[in-house]
């Protein structure tokens, strides 16, 4: 009998841990996919004329990194070791092995944030800022982010 609730209750902390490390990736991924709406499928979309150009979105999508990039840091904080299911991207061993860097990545994104808000206004200085911006991020993207499928 004590063997059983022993097996079971091991069992049961093992199932925990799994689920643990999958919220912690869900919530990275969840980070990241808001700042991709952002800048692909507002910004970028309109840069490339698919969508009309609207400042309110564009403020809007603004606002979001302004307040979710900085926040990369801490929230890639702990190694899920596991990537969410059926997820497109996800994180290279390469942070946890290299946080620093990975860590000072994230002021070159900030910086290029706050020196584009208030000068958009138009298709024309929004494109200035998408690249901006979307440079900065490739920056980490290039060396922590995975195509998964």
């Amino acid at each position: 009998m004590l063997r059983a609730v022993v097996v079971t209750g091991t069992l049961l902390l093992g199932a925990g841990a799994v689920m643990a490390q999958q919220e912690i990736a869900v919530q990275q991924d969840n980070l990241m996919r808001a700042q991709a709406k952002s800048v692909y499928d507002v910004m970028l979309k309109m840069v490339k004329g698919k969508t009309p150009y609207n400042q309110a979105a564009v403020d809007d999508a603004i606002k979001e990194l302004e307040e979710s990039v900085p926040r990369i840091p801490t929230v890639f904080a702990t190694n899920p070791k596991q990537d969410v299911v059926n997820a497109t991207y996800g994180s290279s061993q390469k942070i946890w092995q290299n946080k620093a860097d990975f860590d000072s990545k994230v002021p070159p994104v900030v910086k290029a944030i706050a020196e584009v808000k208030g000068k958009i206004k138009d298709k024309a200085s929004l494109k200035v800022a998408y690249d901006s911006i979307n440079g900065r991020c490739n920056d980490c993207h290039e060396t922590y982010r995975l195509k998964l499928k």
